[in-house]
């Protein structure tokens, strides 16, 4: 994998001049540790892998790291980064007439074979089109022939592709580790015939090629069903890896501070505990851990191949990982022997996460980071929250006695149920948890429930903007306190999201329209325009409130119902009447099966695959 000569014609001349002329040029220059460089002149299959946000955010993405390692890999592919530019890049571009660029040999992106997005965070789509637009490609799929690049995308997003369909050429449903050799070999096999190519992908479970599909409505322009074309599947079903591969062992390590400035180690993937709202947990279900061996060989890696003083252990719900405190014990002697410290995201509440918090090797700050969700234990139980007030408490005691004394809580409002009295509950609440310690600092952070696909409140009708205006004026008024700091949702920011994430086909004209009015970096607040979207729906006779409420629609196909991800919707629909009535669902891991749909889930499931 050493570097070797570049074919010329294929580089971007790109002056010395421009990178002075923006902000972090380290965004675009390359040449970082573990980067990887090949010859164009020997590799048969050149990928330019996205994540549509900028170089920080991207570096960020575990995804992006599994895909460039395992892609590079192989002899005979080279795999190659690029994110989207900053504005202020993107005019340097456009105004000297300069195609947008790959990290490691700054190739034109028309020039690779595939172009794959990793779609985790629906802002980004407009982000997609930029990359797209400056790599010299066509936005719009049909206007592709052989010539072009061969454009993909994968991720939570793909759980409901039809918004970006008109874009994309073929979607990855699950996860790549699993399928992708299958496709690099389909994509080699029929390269010179892009029909043939993306008739051969659709046979692949996992793959969805939107070309082979029709959306058909009704005479009110309602989402009826998806018509296929020929041998296409009825059903697209959800790729799932049985047993996790190593984790990338020479990551990319990033030439400026990232999001995540540390490294990344996933322990555990999956979650059963079922939370009504969380679109992660239904998605990436079974649960599959890796063994402790082979998670301290991961960061005896990581150590040697990246230098980090910070190794991350990332899991969906990082206090479930069996025997916790062995592996912390097991990765002590590293830790000390090369002063580095260990942190744990996502822990559930309780005095056992504190006492893990406090068994972690290296410097351990002083601050505490945990998500009731709701203000009261009704609420809490309706969304399968299962966190009672003696868990909050015994948690505040343990983190009393261990001299904690900054707290961060995660709160929503919006949520299917929720009366005035729940959101007076989380001022309530967070009142007792700042007089529970005079010591205490207490950062609340609330935001607006967006229903996603594939959970049990993808039929919910979200908050309006008028709603979420009084439930915040009651929680300013609640929380005037000099120790509690408040932080609430722009509900224009979460309805957008959930229109693209609930999106059918015809979501697609309302994106590039909001594209070609500026729209870009959406997800970063100081670049929304809530009027360009707003515009660029009823332009598109499209408005925006409409994707509000599927309540009406329990009984209809979904735009995104040819998707399936394992979790029937026999099971979310109880789910969502279990929600109505506040009944709790055990997790499954520890009580009998919940029959959501999966097959041979026994190593993530309490009861028999007989039973499942």
């Amino acid at each position: 994998m050493g570097t070797t000569t570049i074919m010329q014609r294929q580089v971007v001349s790109i002056p010395e001049a421009i990178f002075h002329q923006v902000s972090r040029p380290a965004r675009y220059t390359g040449s970082e540790w573990n980067s990887v460089v090949k010859s164009w002149d020997t590799t048969a299959l050149r990928f330019a892998l996205c994540y549509p946000d900028t170089y920080e955010v991207g570096m960020s993405n575990l995804a992006l790291h599994i895909l460039y390692e395992k892609l590079n890999s192989s002899p005979d592919v080279v795999a190659e980064r690029v994110f989207t530019p900053w504005p202020d890049m993107e005019q340097a571009l456009r105004e000297r007439g300069h195609a947008l660029f790959s990290i490691e040999t700054r190739q034109r992106l028309s020039d690779f074979d595939v172009i794959g997005f990793s779609l985790g965070y629906e802002l980004t789509y407009t982000n997609v089109l930029t990359v797209l637009d400056l790599g010299g490609v066509p936005l719009l799929r049909r206007e592709r022939t052989v010539h072009h690049p061969l454009i993909i995308a994968g991720g939570s997003c793909a759980a409901n592709p039809e918004p970006m369909a008109d874009f994309i050429d073929l979607f990855f449903v699950g996860e790549a580790e699993e399928g992708l050799e299958e496709l690099v070999e389909t994509i080699r096999a029929h390269r010179g015939d892009r029909g043939h190519l993306l008739k051969a992908a659709s046979r692949l479970q996992g793959v969805y090629v939107p070309s082979l599909y029709e959306p058909r409505y009704d005479t009110e322009n309602t989402f009826l069903f998806m018509e296929q074309d020929g041998d296409a599947p009825r059903v697209v079903s959800r790729r799932t890896v049985q047993i996790l591969p190593p984790p990338p062992a020479h990551p990319v390590v990033p030439m400026l501070e990232a999001v995540h400035d540390y490294g990344s180690i996933e322990i555990q993937r999956g979650c059963t505990r079922g939370c009504r709202f969380c679109q992660a947990g239904m998605l990436y279900r079974p649960v599959r851990s890796r063994t402790r061996g082979q998670i301290v060989e991961a960061c005896e890696q990581m150590a040697n191949n990246c230098g980090y003083g910070e190794i991350s252990l990332l899991s969906l719900s990082s206090s479930d990982y069996p025997q916790m405190e062995n592996l912390i014990d097991d990765l002590n002697p590293l830790c000390q022997r090369r002063n580095i410290s260990l942190s744990l995201p996502s822990l559930r509440l309780g005095p056992g996460s504190v006492r893990l918090l406090e068994a972690l090797p290296g410097r351990r700050g002083s601050s505490f980071t945990f998500a009731p969700e709701a203000g009261t234990e009704r609420l809490r139980r309706a969304i399968n929250k299962n966190v009672t007030e003696e868990d909050i408490f015994t948690t505040l005691e343990a983190l009393r006695e261990g001299g904690w004394t900054k707290l961060k809580l995660y709160f929503m409002i919006g949520l299917p149920t929720e009366t005035e009295e729940d959101v007076v509950g989380i001022t309530s609440l967070v009142r007792r948890i700042a007089g529970f310690d005079s010591r205490l600092r207490v950062n609340v952070s609330v935001s607006l429930l967006v229903p996603k696909p594939h959970t049990p409140c993808q039929w919910h009708l979200q908050d309006s903007t008028e709603q979420v205006d009084v439930k915040v004026s009651l929680l300013q008024k609640g929380l005037r306190n000099d120790r509690v700091r408040l932080s609430w949702p722009d509900a224009r920011i979460s309805q957008v999201e959930a229109a693209l994430s609930r999106g059918d086909r015809r979501t697609g004209q309302a994106i590039l329209r909001a594209w070609q009015m500026g729209s870009r970096f959406d997800a970063w607040g100081e670049r929304f325009s809530y009027e360009n979207w707003v515009s660029a729906f009823e332009s598109c006779g499209l408005p925006l409130d409409s994707y509000r409420n599927l309540a009406a629609r329990n009984n209809a196909a979904l735009p995104w119902s040819h998707i399936s991800t394992g979790v029937t919707d026999d099971y979310l629909s109880t789910e969502q009447r279990k929600m109505e009535t506040g009944d709790f669902t055990p997790d499954c891991r520890q009580a009998s099966c919940n029959s959501c749909g999966l097959q041979n889930c026994s190593d993530g499931c309490a009861a028999s695959t007989e039973s499942t």
